[in-house]
């Protein structure tokens, strides 16, 4: 995969999964945020189901709230969970249970595959540096690697941006969702006043879907376009990215072309 391959670090690794995992459902988003909750507040690598069904969980019931398609395939038992619980309707406990039960079948097994598009007769790819084992049949829970630690808790610079690029790109999916269309497809624009992204319903409403930093930080690796120093998306960070045009306005007829620079 070209991208890990030009710099194969572990947070390259990260977005690749985020960026380029197939997208049925939100819940490898919802894992992701949740990952990184259980490796900055855990000191044991291992990690039952029931102890990150709660986390995990209330990811995704933030979600819900403002966007009620999680999923291109119907809710679900553990959509519909989530549901009841904002709804309070089932308790936290049955909240845990029903995820517990519910929400891993499919999201550890698919968590690491990126490329599902058919290249070269190869219909997936799963990275070499994983940020956890699957121990479900021995020890009803996952193995946090040392990969994960490192991303989150020794090079701690990385958690705040990798969360804010996680969050981005989950809005910009659930957007795609919303209108019935390719991500690829929408027709996204930015404010330069706020230095955000929105895009308009069928009612030509503005809808904010997600700071354009976060979004872009991801595809640059945290990179300036121009001289590939480091930079951030982190709010008052002394390396906070500008948001730049990369071809005026009147050159083109869309509006979604930007990248970051160092300023």
């Amino acid at each position: 995969m070209n991208f890990i391959d030009v710099e194969p670090t572990l947070e390259n690794y990260w977005r690749a999964i985020i960026l380029f995992g197939r997208n049925t459902a939100s819940y490898k988003f919802a894992l992701a945020k949740a990952l990184i909750d259980v490796s900055l507040e855990r000191d044991s690598d291992l990690i039952s189901l029931e102890d990150l069904a709660l986390p995990y969980a209330m990811h995704l019931c933030e979600h819900l709230k403002h966007s009620p398609k999680q999923s291109t395939f119907g809710s679900g038992k553990f959509i519909s969970a989530c549901i009841q619980f904002n709804h309070q309707q089932i308790s936290e406990d049955e909240l845990i249970d029903i995820t517990n039960k519910e929400g891993f079948k499919y999201v550890l097994d698919a968590f690491h595959v990126v490329n599902t598009k058919a290249v070269q007769e190869r219909f997936y790819d799963v990275i070499d540096e994983e940020f956890f084992i699957d121990e479900r049949k021995h020890n009803k829970g996952i193995r946090l690697t040392d990969n994960l630690f490192k991303l989150f808790y020794v090079f701690d610079h990385s958690a705040e941006n990798l969360n804010f690029e996680t969050e981005s790109r989950w809005n910009l999916v659930e957007k795609a969702w919303e209108l019935n269309i390719g991500k690829g497809l929408i027709a996204v624009e930015f404010d330069q006043d706020t230095k955000r992204l929105f895009t308009q319903d069928t009612k030509h409403r503005r809808i904010d879907i997600t700071s354009s930093r976060g979004a872009l930080n991801g595809y640059q690796k945290s990179r300036c376009f121009y001289c590939f120093k480091e930079i951030s998306i982190a709010p008052n960070d002394p390396m906070l990215a500008d948001v730049d045009h990369f071809f005026p306005h009147f050159k083109t007829p869309s509006s979604n072309r930007w990248l970051l620079s160092s300023g």
